[in-house]
């Protein structure tokens, strides 16, 4: 429930409307009301100032959330806070800057607002698939919220007593003699533990003990938008702990997206690694790939189109979905040709591959006068193969700066 609704009607929305909703809320009233369009018409002028200060206190998440507790005499009270005067957002619709309605709106400096509670952060984890179709999360927390049974007092009405020790400050100032010299400290006061107020245990409230806050569980819908980023937080104002005499706090979810076992994902673009084997590669055929909301996509190679192992493929428009542009990145696989075991080849099948493969590329020949000595090659063992994979890699990062892996996955996605 909120104190008074009349910023709300004054921009046509109902109290629980979002940001966004607001926002076009303001762009069409102001569009109606603007001076400029309305010389003859001496109440424009008015309703567009009376548009622009309730935007102005109902898009700042702490000037709203005042308002919504104590009406606009609390925010005339409380002073503003932080977020984009009406007049800027304005320029920033329609451009330009304040021009001749820069005084319109008042000017001086923005009083601080009342005091809030801590922010609680959270990190909700979300797979690839919740991603691309979008999700509503149910999660729970726990949060402080003001004692009911006290309403916050810590004791009885009457009972809770401000601390003599201290005069409610909670803090003493104590004197210490060293020597010649007399020292002077802060210390918590004895007398309350720092809190200010005396309560007798007999006075105490049965429920919070006098702490004044009482521990509740709370969940929260949490939207997961569809092509959301990791990074990307949802605000929950006004759902975080509550403490007397301040405003509550929020709640913040940031998303994490969890690794995949099949995709990776730059942007809204997808990779894939897929594994054919080589007839496939020089004669074609299909591969089948299982998306992300449950979709087999079958990709035809087709015959005499030959696949190089190693080679970007594109399929546009099967990647992520775009939260900015509304339409969809691109898929980008990657194929690895697996060649046959050792010992598959027979004289009558290599003297077939001889037929249909282009002709062995001319090799040097040594001299007739050469000393020529006949080499069999021999399995290489683990060790061996990675100095050897190392060496290629580090003759790469010599030529151009970056693995030969990396470079096509770079060319692929531009």
């Amino acid at each position: 429930m909120v104190k008074e609704t009349k910023f709300y009607d004054i921009l046509g929305v109902g109290p629980s409307a979002t940001e966004a909703e607001l926002k076009t809320a303001y762009k069409k009233g102001a569009l109606k009301h603007h001076p400029d369009k309305n010389a003859h018409n001496p109440d424009a002028a008015e309703k567009f100032k009376d548009l622009s200060r309730a935007y102005e206190a109902l898009s700042d998440p702490q000037k709203r959330q005042l308002y919504d507790q104590y009406g606009e005499e609390g925010l005339e009270q409380g002073g503003g806070g932080g977020g984009m005067a009406a007049e800027d957002l304005f320029a920033q619709f329609f451009g330009g800057g304040g021009g001749a309605f820069g005084g319109m709106f008042g000017g001086g400096m923005r009083e601080q607002g009342p005091k809030k509670a801590r922010t609680i952060h959270h990190v909700h984890k979300v797979s690839l698939e919740d991603i691309y179709r979008g999700k509503i999360s149910k999660l729970a927390l726990q949060k402080s919220v003001i004692c009911p049974a006290c309403d916050g007092r810590g004791g009885k009405e009457g009972a809770v007593k401000q601390c003599s020790g201290c005069n409610g400050a909670g803090m003493k100032t104590m004197m210490r003699q060293m020597g010649p010299m007399i020292q002077r400290f802060q210390t918590v006061c004895p007398d309350c533990q720092g809190e200010g107020e005396i309560i007798r245990d007999k006075d105490r409230c049965k429920r919070c003990s006098g702490k004044k806050t009482v521990v509740e569980r709370k969940v929260l819908l949490v939207h997961v938008d569809k092509g959301v980023k990791g990074g990307h937080k949802i605000d929950f104002r006004g759902e975080g702990d509550q403490m007397p005499g301040v405003l509550a706090g929020d709640v913040q979810f940031e998303i994490e997206q969890k690794p995949h076992s099949r995709f990776q994902r730059k942007d809204d673009d997808l990779f894939f690694h897929a594994e054919i084997d080589i007839l496939t590669a020089l004669a074609g055929g299909a591969i089948h790939i299982e998306h992300l909301d449950d979709r087999w996509l079958t990709v035809n190679i087709e015959p005499g189109e030959v696949i190089s192992p190693g080679e970007v493929k594109m399929i546009r428009g099967q990647g992520m979905p775009s939260m900015r542009h509304h339409d969809f990145g691109n898929l980008y696989i990657q194929f690895d040709v697996k060649f046959p075991p050792l010992g598959f080849n027979t004289p009558e099948k290599i003297a077939m591959l001889e037929q249909i493969l282009p002709p062995r590329k001319p090799q040097a020949t040594p001299p007739s006068d050469a000393m020529i000595d006949d080499f069999p090659l021999e399995e290489v063992d683990q060790s061996g193969q990675r100095r050897a994979q190392g060496a290629t890699s580090m003759e790469e990062d010599e030529e151009d700066g970056m693995p030969q892996g990396a470079e096509r996955m770079q060319c692929a996605s531009q």
